[in-house]
């Protein structure tokens, strides 16, 4: 019976509701141990059985970091081997996806499972298969007890946080909130995920007097009624945690008033008092179990205990039947972690050893590769202080995490090792390598966790103590170094260390280790090549790579080779270049990163020559490679993704740019979700979309934390303040981003053009206000935007003429010198048709179809205030059936009050709707409400000319009859009219 907990458990079934819906949802149970997190939840999973869900349930351990994805496994092992409808299910999609399948107790790790996309290779098969369970019937997944979560548990959580969005998915975690001290682990998680909209916190309090008092009544039944005083006394001793509640009352221990019995506080020694009524046996049981760990294999305990089959069988029966202990899978599982904790807390230090060394006996004698044997081998080994054993578990588990994708794992294991190695005999023989060479795999292990400066920091003391006769040695160290360097941006010494790298072996014959050594060398000379002799050394190291067999180094070269030339030549077969490299790289096996790389490169290059269909085509073909190797989440698989997305918006397929852009989550917590969150930007900016203020207020505390983020980011929300008619906003987002980004590379043209928009709205109502002296600084403002628009065209990053540009960037130039013409009041009408003509890509009915509405937006414009009223209405037309078909709201908004002005869009698709006016104002036509809302901004006639295509006289003539018919007699008074009614 659930007593106490009906609006926890509510949310709970909501949460689960919604994900049936198809909207996922993930919900963080928290409560301090033994306040009945376990309970609730298992009410839940009964519900949600009872509804027909798959139901996974798994558990984490406290054993450190040593055992990564063991609540995954739990789940994953239970539900596969469980009676239930959905078991068959599991198998089959386990047996679909190898990188979850290797986590089971009789998985194997394949070739490459310890490569730097295995993590992610493991979390795209994780969300696979649930989204595949999901496809049939909602799932409910539950992680019990994060508090003792490994490390790549925890970022598995976060990773599911994040993306699920849409699936029939419900994940719970409960964790014990008294045990988040300042420094756990779990506790920056917990605060991250809470600010996700999709994630919800569920805290479990203790009970209130009456709860405790139904509690103890339900606990009593059948025996004798619970007494006010007991109540009352349980209730204040145990502070409404129910477990310790039940401790105290099935204690049959006095709580008193003095508190000298019992001793609630002291929680260990009352649940000791609890073992000390099982019989000898039962006991040792208990003990041997609390050495085991969370869960307990019935043959290990039944060996460790040292019993003999009817003795340790009538115990096991004995503490099951006391609640000590619960049945669980071929195993048991203390009914409490606080008890197992108590137990192992009072064993006498020779006799945990002892056990803890029986444990270890009894795993080392296990098959080699069961699964989880040897981090539990290394822990036991280590807590009975036999160090050669723990030294060479702790090797074999590194290895293991590492075929496991658990990269921080894989480190922790390797470190543990290396700090044994002095105090074991012959420590080479028992790790299988020499000191150096692990040193090297923990650093490696290290840099595939993200921890790169941790890397760089190894391998440069081991560098120092490395022994200079060991070429080969030293070369691999160099190579991995430099690598790391120029990830942390330290380039030159990252080009230099690359350079001594490739000195240290010969040229011939050509190596691996030498060929891997010249990409890498290669690529530290993308941006640092003063010597300029990038083209022909990357040839020559593509043919040493080619003799040595180095599939992936010359791949990496290719890739390399591709995009300095691009940068620097008009080089048109460069997409054939990057397409070579990725077929090379896929049948490498092991070059899945360069694999991706290349793929990404070989469809942008396509998508910035103007080919959208062949883009389209790459992009498709990349991302399905990510999806067959599960690495949708690899940072070129999100970065595929994205720019899939882009070729779409671009060719004005925004239905499905629209469906890709659901995957790009609102919610923001680190750099990388900013950077994918803000591509949706594009299409709700363009098309108003209401979600486009709380997609900023996710990512602005990031944007100042990252260049690229801080340029797609801020460069939208200026459009974004552009069309709501806050143009001082939008130039102060421009001017933050000119402060962080390469104002030489090609997007810094795109922002010099939405600056200069900015700067001539600004300049516009200068003039109209009479204020010189804003008018001035926006034509500063403006010289400079437009220098550094044509700055980029005219070098490129190392202050060489730029060898081409594709089409976007030739628009969005022609769109910055149109826009610096407007700047001065001018609409230039053969800049804008350029502008118009570019972003058409070369294909009058194709292109980048938005860019083309809001150039001839502009040229329609111009075309009205030169008095080519035809053409312009030609023109406008043709943008608003762009922008209806698109549905770019804020540009449609423009085009129908430019029709309005310049009478373009009578009784035409696009026209504004008209209803009638009232009160003062209902005297007056529609022209003159419309020069009455420009009197109200201050303008002269003139101005008011200009803004309407009229002639100064006709607006004289228009502003007469306003004075009159509102009958006030001046404008001053005119414009407090229209203040007045809303104008």
């Amino acid at each position: 019976m659930l007593i106490g907990r009906a609006a926890e458990l509510a949310e709970l079934t909501a949460a689960l509701e919604r994900a049936a819906a198809g909207s996922a949802g993930v919900v963080l149970v928290s409560g301090d141990a033994g306040v009945g997190k376990t309970h609730l939840v298992s009410a839940l999973t009964a519900a949600a059985a009872d509804r027909g869900c798959a139901v996974l349930v798994g558990q984490c351990a406290e054993l450190g970091e040593s055992m990564p994805y063991l609540p995954l496994t739990d789940a994953l092992w239970a539900a596969a081997h469980a009676g239930t409808p959905e078991a068959e299910e599991v198998r089959a999609a386990l047996d679909a996806r190898p990188a979850l399948a290797r986590l089971l107790p009789d998985g194997e790790g394949g070739p490459g499972a310890g490569s730097e996309l295995g993590q992610q290779q493991l979390f795209g098969a994780v969300l696979g298969l649930l989204g595949e369970l999901g496809d049939e019937r909602p799932v409910l997944l539950v992680l019990e007890d994060l508090h003792w979560a490994d490390r790549s548990t925890r970022h598995l959580l976060t990773f599911l946080s994040r993306v699920l969005q849409r699936e029939r998915i419900c994940l719970v975690g409960t964790y014990r909130s008294d045990d988040l001290h300042r420094r756990h682990p779990l506790r920056p998680v917990v605060a991250e995920l809470l600010r996700l909209p999709n994630v919800t916190g569920v805290e479990v309090r203790p009970f209130g007097r009456g709860e405790t008092a139904r509690y103890l009544a339900e606990l009593a039944r059948g025996s004798a009624p619970v007494t006010a005083r007991t109540v009352e006394r349980v209730h204040r001793r145990s502070e409404g945690n129910p477990f310790y509640a039940a401790e105290l009352y099935s204690s049959g221990l006095d709580v008193g008033d003095d508190g000298a019995a019992g001793l609630p506080s002291a929680l260990a020694d009352l649940l000791l008092s609890r073992i000390e009524r099982l019989s000898d046996a039962g006991q040792r049981v208990v003990r041997v179990a609390a050495v085991a760990g969370r869960r307990v294999d019935d043959e290990l305990v039944r060996v460790v205990a040292g019993l003999d089959e009817a003795t340790v069988g009538e115990a096991l029966r004995e503490v099951v039947s006391h609640q000590l202990l619960v049945p669980s899978g071929s195993g048991y599982t203390f009914r409490h972690a606080l008890l197992r904790e108590a137990v192992y807390a009072d064993l006498l230090p020779g006799e945990r050893t002892r056990l803890h060394a029986d444990f270890a006996r009894l795993l080392s004698g296990l098959p080699d590769g069961t699964r989880g044997s040897a981090a539990e081998l290394a822990h036991h080994s280590l807590a009975a202080h036999d160090l050669p054993a723990a030294f060479a578990a702790s090797v074999r588990a590194g290895r293991e995490a590492d075929r496991l994708a658990a990269p921080a794992e894989a480190y922790e294991h390797y470190d543990r090792a290396l700090e044994l190695w002095d105090a074991v005999a012959d420590p080479e023989a028992a790790a299988g390598t020499d000191r150096m060479r692990l040193s090297l795999a923990a650093a490696r292990a290290s840099a595939r966790a993200g921890e790169l400066r941790r890397a760089v920091h190894r391998l440069r003391r081991v560098l120092a103590a490395a022994d200079p006769a060991d070429v080969l040695l030293g070369c691999l160290l160099r190579e991995h170094l430099a690598a790391y360097l120029g990830d942390i941006d330290e380039d030159v010494e990252s080009q230099a260390v690359a350079r001594e790298a490739v000195a240290m072996l010969p040229a011939d014959p050509p190596t691996v280790e030498h060929a891997d050594a010249l990409a890498t060398y290669a690529r530290t000379l993308m941006y640092r090549d003063a010597a300029g002799e990038m083209p022909g050394y990357a040839e020559r190291a593509i043919e040493t790579a080619r003799e040595a067999g180095a599939t992936g180094a010359e791949a990496s070269l290719l890739v390399t080779l591709g995009l300095y030339r691009e940068s620097r030549e008009a080089d048109t077969g460069v997409a054939e270049v990057f397409a070579r490299a990725h077929e090379l790289a896929a049948a490498a096996g092991d070059s899945s990163m360069i694999a991706m790389r290349a793929a990404f490169h070989h469809a942008r290059t396509k998508f910035d020559r103007g080919d959208l269909a062949g883009a389209v085509r790459a992009a498709d073909a990349g991302v399905k490679y990510a999806v067959d190797n599960g690495i949708v989440w690899s940072t070129f698989g999100i970065v595929l993704r994205s720019l899939r997305y882009l070729v779409h918006y671009t060719s004005g397929n925004w239905a499905e740019a629209g469906r890709l852009a659901d995957e790009f989550a609102v919610q923001v917590v680190r750099t990388p979700e900013a950077q994918v969150s803000a591509y949706a930007l594009f299409l709700e900016v363009a098309q108003g979309a209401p979600t486009v203020e709380e997609r900023l207020r996710w990512i602005a505390p990031l944007w100042g934390q990252d260049g690229f983020v801080n340029y797609l980011a801020r460069g939208l929300a200026a459009e974004h303040a552009l069309w709501r008619g806050d143009p001082d906003t939008a130039a102060e987002h421009i001017r933050d981003v000119l402060d962080t980004v390469y104002i030489e590379t090609v997007g810094a043209i795109r922002i010099a053009a939405t600056g200069l928009w900015a700067e001539a709205e600004r300049a516009a109502r200068a003039r109209a206000a009479g204020d010189d002296g804003a008018l001035r600084a926006a034509r500063e403002t403006g010289d400079m935007l437009l220098r550094i628009a044509r700055s980029v065209v005219a070098v490129n990053v190392d202050g060489e003429p730029r060898a081409w540009l594709g089409w976007e960037g030739q628009g969005w130039l022609a769109r910055a010198e149109a826009e610096r013409r407007r700047l001065d009041g001018v609409h230039d009408v053969e800049l804008w048709r350029r502008a118009a003509e570019l972003f058409t890509y070369g294909d009058a009915d194709g292109g980048f179809v938005y860019e083309v509405a809001r150039s001839r937006w502009r040229l329609a414009e111009a075309l009205a205030e030169n008095g080519e009223r035809d053409e312009a209405a030609v023109q406008w037309r043709a943008a608003v059936r762009a922008a209806e078909r698109l549905g770019a709201g804020p540009l449609l908004g423009a085009l129908r009050d430019l029709g309005a002005r310049a009478r373009l869009g009578t009784g035409r698709a696009g026209a504004a709707p008209r209803t009638g006016p009232s009160g003062p104002l209902a005297a007056l036509t529609g022209r003159e409400r419309e020069v009455l809302k420009l009197v109200a901004e201050g303008r002269n006639n003139r101005e008011i000319a200009a803004a309407l295509f009229i002639s100064p006289k006709t607006a004289s003539v228009h502003v007469s009859n306003i004075l009159g018919k509102l009958n006030v007699s001046s404008r001053t008074q005119a414009a407090a009219v229209a203040h007045r009614e809303g104008i």
